[in-house]
Order: C-alpha cells, then sequence, then structure tokens
C-alpha cells in the first residue's frame, strides 16, 4: 500500500512543493492540433532556453496543445538542440498512477545525460535543478550490446539477450514549467525530456534473470521516514516489458540503442517530491538500496 507526500508541504516560496495544482486537477488546454514546424521550433528553443540558462519557462497559450505526436517531437527535437552528450534513456509516466496524476494518454521517454549520472550515495547539487526534485524509485538495465533500428519489433527475449545488468535506482524528475501538475494541461513535463534531470545508480545486478522483478517491492524514505512503497509491475507490469516499448518506440523513428546506454524503465512508486536538504533512501528487497541528498 502507498502513502502519498503530504500535498500540503509548503516550500520557502509559499506554495506546495509541486506547485499551486493537485495531481489530477490539471485543466487541459484548448488546442488539440498539431503544432507547426515553425511552433515546434519555438517550443523547442524556448524549453531549451530555460535549461541551458536554469530558469523557468512560461510557454504561451498559442504554443500549447494535447497533440501527443506533436509533444513527442518535440522531446525529440530538444535533445538534438541541446547535443549534450547522452548516458541513456528513460521512461516517463510507465505506471498508470502516474499517467492518472497527470492525465497523460501514454509513456513519455526522455534522455539521460552523461553529466547528470551519479552512483549511490549521491549529493546531488542545486544547479542540477530549476523548479523540482520529483523522487521515482525504478528499475534500469544497462545495454551489453547495440540495439540497431530493424523493420519489425524485438521480442522481450530479444532484447533480454543484449542486457548486461540491472539496477535499483533513483530517477530525479524537474521541468522548466512552474506547476509540475497544472502544466499537464499541455504535457508539460513531457515536452521537456520527459521530466528527466538526473539518475542515481545503485549497484550493478548481473543475475537480475533469478528476480521476481513484478513482485519485488521497494520502500521509499524521505528523512528517514518512509514514505510509500511499490513494486516492479508498476513499470508496464515488468521492467523488461517497458524497456522492449522503449526499444520499439525508438525503433519506430529509426534510432537505435548503443552498447554501455542505461535505460531507466518508469517509477515504481509514483511522485514524491523533495526540497533542498532532503535526504531520501529506498530499500529494494532482496536486492540492494540508493541513497541521495539534495545540497541546499
Amino acid at each position: 500500500m502507498s502513502v502519498g507526500v503530504d500535498p500540503l508541504r509548503i516550500t520557502d516560496r509559499g506554495r506546495s512543493i509541486y506547485g499551486s495544482t493537485p495531481p489530477g486537477q490539471s485543466i487541459p488546454c484548448a488546442r488539440d492540433t498539431p503544432l507547426t514546424d515553425t511552433e515546434l521550433a519555438a517550443v523547442v528553443e524556448a524549453i531549451a532556453s530555460g535549461r541551458e540558462q536554469r530558469r523557468t519557462v512560461f510557454l504561451p497559450e498559442d504554443l500549447r496543445t494535447r497533440d501527443w505526436p506533436s509533444v513527442m517531437q518535440v522531446s525529440l527535437r530538444l535533445d538534438e538542440r541541446l547535443g549534450w552528450p547522452p548516458a541513456g534513456w528513460k521512461i516517463g509516466a510507465a505506471s498508470e498512477e502516474v499517467r492518472r496524476s497527470e492525465g497523460l494518454p501514454g509513456p513519455a521517454p526522455g534522455r539521460i545525460y552523461r553529466d547528470t549520472v551519479f552512483e549511490s550515495p549521491a549529493r546531488l547539487a542545486p544547479a542540477l535543478f530549476i523548479n523540482y526534485r520529483n523522487v521515482e524509485c525504478e528499475f534500469a538495465f544497462r545495454l551489453a550490446e547495440v540495439v540497431s533500428p530493424r523493420g519489425h519489433p524485438y521480442s522481450e527475449q530479444e532484447v533480454a539477450a543484449r542486457i548486461e545488468c540491472l539496477m535499483p535506482v533513483l530517477e530525479i524528475g524537474d521541468t522548466v514549467f512552474e506547476d509540475w501538475y497544472g502544466a499537464s494541461g499541455y504535457f508539460g513535463s513531457c515536452l521537456d525530456n520527459g521530466g528527466g534531470a538526473a539518475l542515481v545508480l545503485g549497484a550493478p545486478i548481473v543475475a537480475w534473470r533469478d528476480l521476481d522483478l513484478p513482485n519485488a517491492r521497494m520502500a521509499l524514505f524521505l528523512n528517514g521516514d518512509f514514505v510509500k512503497e511499490g513494486f516492479g509491475r508498476a513499470a508496464m507490469g515488468h521492467p523488461l516489458t517497458a524497456l522492449t516499448w522503449l526499444v520499439n518506440w525508438l525503433g519506430e523513428r529509426g534510432r537505435g540503442l548503443a552498447a554501455g546506454e542505461i535505460i531507466s524503465t518508469g517509477t515504481c512508486t509514483g511522485h514524491c517530491f523533495a526540497a533542498p536538504g532532503d535526504e531520501v533512501s529506498v530499500q529494494f528487497d532482496a536486492i540492494g538500496s540508493v541513497e541521495a541528498r539534495f545540497e541546499p
């Protein structure tokens, strides 16, 4: 059973730690038509500038849309525009709970960048984040072999054969948009790299096939207090299923994965928003632990 974070926790800016809009209460923007190429470029540039300058971005109403293909195009073009050295991929909203809380039609991939990957126990500097520190407990895989795009989907067995190891991880979400759930009305975190900001890695496990990953329990603690628990099945039923989904999603767009890339397969505990100075840890039963401190 999950225990939610206190929604009334207030930041030094006098607002709830995730913004003014509660989960599941965002107001959909009026537009549901595709963005033009000019509009796509404008959205990408706005987000990229916010990321580079570490500042909040306001997206004008005429650039907001609920057209999902446009949102996915922005996310991919943002990666190209930033040009940061990649370390892999992450899957946002792999869990049904998160999709309900943000009103999302599907999972939202994002890039993991090399300079944002840390080993546990990690100390995470303020410069990594703009507005949020959204802690999610996940399983990640590191690939041993290239996965090239091809004309038909990969099976889970084919993907599993290319895995080097599994790792328990903390994936930390952030976005340039103020009011996390309010921005869900135009899929804000999905536009902004699927909300990805940092990844903290636990110890690698080579014999991951021996684990019952769907039933693997994880318990999240904030400043030593238990917050919530989750299970591996929250990520599309099985973390390997989530990984295979990403492989094929990328393949449909002519993209592959390189050996050594890390793919974090989606939160199994939902959202837990932390603040500067907080310490978080997650205990993965019979698997290991991951710890991080957010420096003030």
